[in-house]
């Protein structure tokens, strides 16, 4: 079985990049051919270089226009072979140019159970509502902002005496196992979109 070749965007630290990485140390059939950063300080950028995986790095200038930004995104994924765009903390909305590009096949992840507490502060305003659960989402980026089909879902409970710091770090923990979790189901030809749009992952 040939790796899946997926090329990450992000903005900050890497931790998912590095948790995909880690996988891939112990067998994960998943290839990162190259990785963009929206943001020149991000140290997810030296996680990829200390492996050597050939990256990109934009400034805000780029995004000025940010349909060509993305065509530039398009330019550098497909020259480097990548089938899955995966983005890992990026920070900007993908623009049709890219959706268009690689349609159904940008996952993106969310630190909550969509279509509950979209947008930037997930994790903030399922604190702040009180909800005795919430979780993590791994669904496709489509033009609507966190409304592309769901992937996958786990619940991270939210404990008696729970601080937002202690929920952030489990939920965090939780990210860095379904992500490479579904990367490896895709690797091995175990997920599917039914005619109503409505994704499927199969047991191994």
């Amino acid at each position: 079985m040939s790796a899946l070749k997926c090329g990450v965007l992000l903005s900050g630290s890497g931790t998912n990049l590095q948790a995909i990485l880690d996988q891939i140390e112990r067998g994960l059939p998943v290839e990162v051919v190259h990785v963009l950063s929206s943001r020149p300080d991000a140290f997810g950028i030296e996680r990829a270089r200390a492996v050597g995986i050939p990256t990109t790095v934009f400034d805000r200038s780029v995004y000025a226009d940010p349909q060509q930004a993305d065509a530039r995104i398009v330019e550098v994924m497909r020259a480097a072979g990548a089938e899955y765009l995966v983005m890992a903390g990026y920070m900007r909305m993908l623009t049709p140019v890219v959706l268009q590009a690689y349609p159904d096949h940008v996952l993106n992840l969310h630190p909550a159970l969509l279509p509950s507490f979209k947008g930037a502060h997930a994790i903030r305003d399922a604190w702040d509502a009180g909800v005795k659960v919430t979780g993590v989402t791994v669904h496709f980026a489509n033009e609507e902002y966190d409304r592309g089909p769901i992937v996958a879902q786990r619940a991270v409970p939210v404990l008696e005496g729970d601080t937002i710091e202690a929920l952030e770090e489990r939920i965090h923990a939780v990210e860095h196992e379904l992500y490479p979790q579904v990367l490896r189901a895709i690797a091995e030809g175990r997920m599917s979109m039914d005619a109503e749009g409505k994704v499927h992952i199969h047991e191994a």
